[in-house]
């Protein structure tokens, strides 16, 4: 891997998260996936500075080029651009009275895991200069951060037993989508896009094809929910 020669820092993403947290209605949906993501950079810096990522500066280069795609995402919607298929669900339905804000939370990591990940991957390797392999300590580091607090962001989000039954449908969608299998789908799409990087029409169309899948997942996840 070539040495990098300048300091990554996670300050200037959390500092839009935090401007972002300021900005939103507490009930947005955007504004739920937000507070999840600050709090898991916040974690992760937090992880950094106490040592837990040996090669700290190649993981804040992954988790940079990571949320710097989340920030994109928000800039194109507000700028009135075209959002990627991934994200496009959660914006649209970001003010539904019948999606909860789990479901929001959720589908916003399925978003930012499914597609944005696995290009910040790809990105990674090309600032570092290295391949996906010599990443895939601080990929899972990253990934780890997020599993720990999924259980958490479930419990803290989900309604309370008068409103999700075990035989209610939104607690069926909701706990077939899976963070470790998502993570574990993004590091192979990684490595393909990588595989693929001479081969830029081809990887082009394995992006496209990965985003709108990923934006299909997101939308289920949103299925609304009748307003009690």
């Amino acid at each position: 891997m070539a040495q990098m020669t300048v300091e990554v820092s996670l300050d200037p993403v959390l500092a839009r998260m935090r401007a972002l947290d300021g900005l939103l209605h507490p009930r947005d949906g955007v504004a739920v996936f937000n507070r999840v993501y600050l709090e898991v950079t916040r974690e992760l810096r937090e992880r950094m500075a106490r040592g837990e990522c040996p090669e700290a500066r190649t993981a804040a280069t992954l988790a940079v080029r990571f949320a710097e795609r989340y920030l994109a995402a928000v800039d194109a919607a507000y700028d009135g651009r075209r959002v990627s298929a991934c994200w496009r669900p959660l914006f649209q339905y970001r003010r539904h009275p019948g999606v909860r804000p789990l479901q929001h939370a959720l589908a916003g990591i399925n978003a930012h895991i499914g597609y944005d990940l696995a290009l910040a991957v790809v990105a990674g390797c090309r600032s570092l200069d290295c391949a996906p392999a010599e990443l895939e300590a601080d990929f899972d580091r990253v990934g780890d951060t997020l599993v720990a607090l999924e259980e958490r962001i479930r419990e803290d989000l989900m309604p309370g037993p008068d409103l999700l039954e075990v035989a209610d449908p939104l607690t069926h969608l909701l706990g077939a989508w899976s963070l470790d299998r998502a993570r574990d789908a993004a590091w192979s799409a990684a490595r393909l896009l990588w595989t693929l990087r001479d081969r830029p029409e081809l990887a082009a169309e394995f992006a496209d094809s990965l985003d709108k899948g990923v934006g299909l997942v997101g939308r289920c996840l949103l299925t609304p929910a009748p307003v009690r």
